[in-house]
């Protein structure tokens, strides 16, 4: 009894110490990482997260182990039997040991699983910050600045709608884009593939996939834009934070429209902005008007 109750004792000190030194060593991490360098700032908060579940994981297989050593030296068994003796009603059945060593297994991978995604909300919220900060310098170069558009799968056609200078739906954008894409298949059909297999689609599929750009929610990308730029014969220019403004359309001579492209300031995903002039004034260049 002695004997478990000291090497228990000794376990439990060697837990705290390692904790602790654990700590000294992330605080070394933390200082040998230049606030300035946020690439490296984010893969740290990941390798935090991992370094303290592995630990976590080390020392609770560790506790396991010792009660499986020593069956008949935990308090906690004592005492459950105790009141399994009690004539208690709405009580809950008792667990048994292995039942016990379930439920803080999966309470320990829960946390884990938590911190690990904290860290990742946190790299995200970094990403997006840096994206939203080169794209103000960007756009302020062009004396623009961001619009907000709903990212409820319209944002693209919505973005183009803010941009034009008469009245249209998004319906209307919608429509006319898939009859376009239609009238010119054997154009666009080449440069559409399946985005989860990487499959070619077939001419089928392409119809079913103009039939959802009418009829569903389902975001748009640099086809469609190309698609609209020859239907509203304009230039469309797409701003993004991590490469040279995309031209679509460039045969047009009239002004461009301005969207911008985001990559990480939705959680569903990709979406576009409009933009705005930093000062009054009006938005966008000569356009054909819909018929």
């Amino acid at each position: 009894m002695e004997d478990s109750q000291s090497e228990h004792q000794r376990m439990v000190r060697r837990h705290h110490r390692e904790k602790k030194e654990l700590q000294a060593r992330i605080q070394s991490m933390k200082n040998a990482v230049p606030k300035s360098d946020r690439k490296r700032r984010k893969q740290l908060l990941l390798d935090v997260a991992r370094l303290e579940a592995e630990l976590e994981q080390k020392h609770q297989q560790e506790l396991e182990k010792f009660q499986e050593s020593f069956p008949d030296d935990s308090n906690l068994d004592s005492v459950t039997e105790d009141l399994a003796k009690m004539d208690l009603e709405n009580q809950p059945p008792r667990l048994s040991r292995a039942q016990r060593r379930c439920e803080r297994r999966a309470a320990i991978e829960r946390a884990r699983l938590e911190r690990i995604a904290e860290a990742e909300r946190e790299h995200l919220a970094s990403f997006r910050h840096d994206e939203e900060e080169k794209l103000a310098a960007i756009l302020e170069a062009k004396n623009l600045e961001m619009k907000d558009i709903p990212a409820d799968g319209h944002c693209m056609y919505r973005a183009i709608q803010d941009q034009l200078v008469f009245s249209v739906t998004v319906e209307s954008l919608r429509r006319r884009t898939a009859d376009y894409l239609r009238k010119h298949v054997d154009d666009f059909l080449p440069f559409f593939s399946n985005p989860e297999t990487g499959d070619a689609y077939s001419r089928n599929d392409f119809m079913s996939y103009c039939h959802d750009i009418m009829h569903s929610a389902a975001w748009g990308g640099q086809l469609e834009l190309r698609a609209l730029s020859h239907v509203l014969q304009t230039p469309i220019e797409v701003i993004q934070s991590d490469s040279p403004a995309l031209l679509i359309g460039e045969e047009y001579t009239q002004k461009p429209l301005t969207l911008v492209y985001l990559r990480y300031s939705c959680n569903l995903g990709e979406h576009y902005n409009s933009v705005k002039p930093l000062e009054a004034g009006a938005v966008g260049g000569t356009a054909p008007r819909l018929l």
